[in-house]
């Protein structure tokens, strides 16, 4: 049986036009210019996305999915992600990371609850490791995390320029890169080292100097929170034009930028005026991660939680505020970051593909209906499944 959607305006995420898009079982069965002459009998369920443009499924690619933060002692550790969290957000795939805490938040939790988010709707994926070095695996080297267990596909977040971080030697990120890599070449995964980038004024230098100075290529690495404070922004920048990734935070307070955080709508704009390729760009939510305000002395001044609500929120003000187009803000969160984890199912929509699909109005760019892997999560805005202690 299929689900027919007709008479929206399609994205793939490139503009397509007016498309009819046929669902079977969990992908995309095929895409039509109109779908008049199929059989009713094999038709069991129709959806009129008259008046909305249609995106791929969002990717959010760093997400403490079990929680994260803890910087303001025990009480401050933040609650996990709740699946209506993430459909009503448009996200049909996430990416988990453990973060500054790699005691009491492991590997085998991080993984469950992966595999729970599986289970109830969305799919999902981890990192190994966190912002310790040496990174703390499952099994007990990054290799074997990524080539035997289904759910890894990469190392991180390892945290750098950041009084939290381990500080790593640039031989130690030589061999973690290394490490991710085989284990990605081995598998057919992306085998990518996502990295933590704090306040520091070394920034990105790190990671360069890797690049310099061994055979890791700067595409070994796939830094965030890019947009924290202007100088490292610009080093972004420099460093995307290099030929390396670069993620954006979406989530933030305003006194974050009041301080120069760049947001994240306005730094996309800057970075495609700067000549950095889109394809070298995502933005992600840090979802359920704190947010730490600490003074000049690293002393927690107080913190609030990320929320992966504000991944689409930050791509609609680009293409409402910032005059991005459609086809290029949406890019971000959808086709990049799929290419760069190498998510080959995921990012666009074509015929058997996975059926993860947003509809949102035309006008307002809000959420209407959301679908993962062919099922209809959201509908007018609202979750229709919840996840099982949301019931």
């Amino acid at each position: 049986m299929f689900t027919l959607i007709q008479n929206g305006i399609l994205y793939d995420p490139e503009f397509r036009g007016k498309k009819d898009i046929l669902l079977a079982g969990e992908q995309i069965f095929a895409v039509l210019d109109e779908s008049a002459d199929l059989p009713e009998r094999y038709i069991s369920r129709r959806v009129d996305a008259k008046g909305h443009l249609i995106f791929p499924g969002f990717i959010d690619s760093h997400v403490h999915i079990i929680g994260g933060g803890g910087e303001g002692s025990y009480k401050t550790r933040t609650p996990e992600l709740q699946l209506s969290d993430a459909t009503e957000a448009g996200i049909t795939t996430v990416i988990g990371v453990i973060g500054t805490d790699g005691t009491t938040r492991t590997m085998s939790a991080l993984i469950s609850k992966a595999r729970a988010l599986e289970e109830e709707g969305i799919s999902s994926y981890v990192h190994t490791g966190s912002y310790q070095v040496p990174v703390k695996t499952l099994t007990g080297n990054i290799e074997d995390d990524i080539l035997l267990i289904d759910k890894v596909i990469g190392a991180g977040e390892i945290a750098i320029s950041d009084h939290r971080s381990s500080q790593p030697s640039v031989e130690e990120m030589a061999r973690i890169a290394s490490s991710a890599r085989l284990g990605g070449m081995l598998s057919g995964k992306a085998g990518i080292v996502n990295v933590h980038l704090g306040d520091s004024k070394s920034a990105l230098s790190l990671l360069e100097k890797v690049a310099e100075t061994t055979d890791i290529p700067l595409t070994s690495f796939y830094p965030t929170h890019i947009n924290r404070n202007p100088y490292l922004f610009e080093a972004g920048i420099s460093f995307a034009k290099k030929g390396g990734f670069v993620d954006m935070t979406t989530s933030t307070i305003p006194k974050f930028l009041e301080e120069g955080e760049i947001k994240c709508s306005t730094g996309l704009k800057r970075m495609l005026e700067s000549g950095v390729p889109v394809s070298q760009i995502t933005f992600t939510s840090d979802g359920q991660a704190s947010l730490p305000d600490f003074d000049t002395n690293g002393e927690l001044r107080g913190l609030k939680l990320g929320r992966v609500s504000s991944l689409y929120k930050e791509v609609r003000d680009a293409i409402l505020e910032d005059g991005i187009p459609v086809e290029t803000a949406i890019k971000v969160i959808t086709e990049n970051p799929a290419s760069i984890l190498k998510l080959k199912q995921k990012g666009r929509i074509a015929e058997n593909l996975d059926a993860d699909l947003v509809i949102v109005n035309s006008e307002t760019l809000l959420i209407d209906t959301v679908f993962a892997r062919g099922n209809m999560m959201v509908k007018q805005g609202r979750a229709i499944v919840k996840g099982y202690f949301e019931q």
